[in-house]
C-alpha cells in the first residue's frame, strides 16, 4: 500500500465520556474509497497530545501520503471548521475544568516553527460547501489540545513537501450527540460526511 497514491484520512477516538466521535465515524465511512487518482487510508487517532503526534508521524512514515487531511470534534461549534493555522504549542490539559489549565503547556515539537498555515485550497473548499448549503467556517485557531498537536505535526513532518497538501477539519457534535448536549448545536452524520467527501475531492484535484 506504501506505493499507492495514498491519501490519508485520520479521526480521532470518542473522549470525555462520548460514545462516537464524529471524526472517526467519517474517516472510518471513507477507508479505502477512491477519490480521484487517491485511496483513502483512514487512521484511528487517540485523543492526547503526545499520543496523536506519535500517530501521525507513524502513519506519514508507513504510508508516505500524497495529501493528508485530519478531522476531530469541536464540540459546540456550530458548523463545519476549516483550520488555517496550527501553533507549536501543546496542553494535555486542555479544555480540563480545573486549575492545571496552561500549567503543563509545551511545544509539540521542541525547537520547530511557531506556527505553519494549511496546505489546502480553503477559498476552494469554502466555496463548494457554500453552494451545497452545508454550514461552515474558516477557523484561526484549532486550539492547543489533541488535534491542534496532530495538525502541527503534520504540516511539520512533511515541511520540506511544500507541494503536498496537508488540512485540519473539525466537526460539530453529530446529532446523535445531542442528548447529552441539548443546548450545543450539532449536525448530522450523512451531511457531515457529504462535506469531508467534497473537500477530499478538491484537494485530490488541486494536487
Amino acid at each position: 500500500m506504501a506505493q499507492s497514491r495514498i491519501f490519508l484520512l485520520t479521526g480521532f477516538a470518542p473522549f470525555r465520556g462520548e460514545r462516537v466521535n464524529p471524526s472517526w465515524e467519517i474517516a472510518r465511512n471513507l477507508d479505502g474509497d477512491e477519490i480521484g487518482a487517491f485511496k483513502v487510508k483512514s487512521v484511528k487517532v487517540p485523543v492526547g497530545c503526545a499520543t496523536a503526534v506519535r500517530r501521525i508521524n507513524a502513519a506519514i512514515v508507513r504510508y508516505r501520503p500524497r495529501a493528508i487531511l485530519g478531522l476531530g470534534q469541536a464540540g459546540g461549534r456550530p458548523a463545519i471548521s476549516i483550520e488555517k493555522v496550527a501553533i507549536n504549542l501543546a496542553d494535555e490539559h486542555s479544555g480540563a475544568q480545573d486549575d492545571k489549565f496552561g500549567a503543563d503547556a509545551k511545544p509539540v515539537i521542541a525547537g520547530a516553527p511557531e506556527a505553519y498555515f494549511a496546505r489546502i485550497p480553503i477559498a476552494a473548499v469554502m466555496r463548494e460547501l457554500r453552494r451545497r448549503e452545508i454550514p461552515a467556517q474558516i477557523s484561526l485557531s484549532a486550539g492547543a489540545y489533541a488535534c491542534n498537536a496532530l495538525m502541527y505535526a503534520s504540516l511539520h513532518l512533511t515541511r520540506r513537501q511544500k507541494r503536498l497538501p496537508v488540512g485540519f477539519i473539525h466537526l460539530p457534535y453529530d446529532s446523535r450527540q445531542s442528548a447529552r448536549h441539548p443546548n450545543a448545536p450539532s449536525m448530522a452524520l450523512a451531511v457531515m460526511e457529504t462535506a469531508i467527501r467534497a473537500v477530499a475531492e478538491i484537494i485530490a484535484r488541486a494536487i
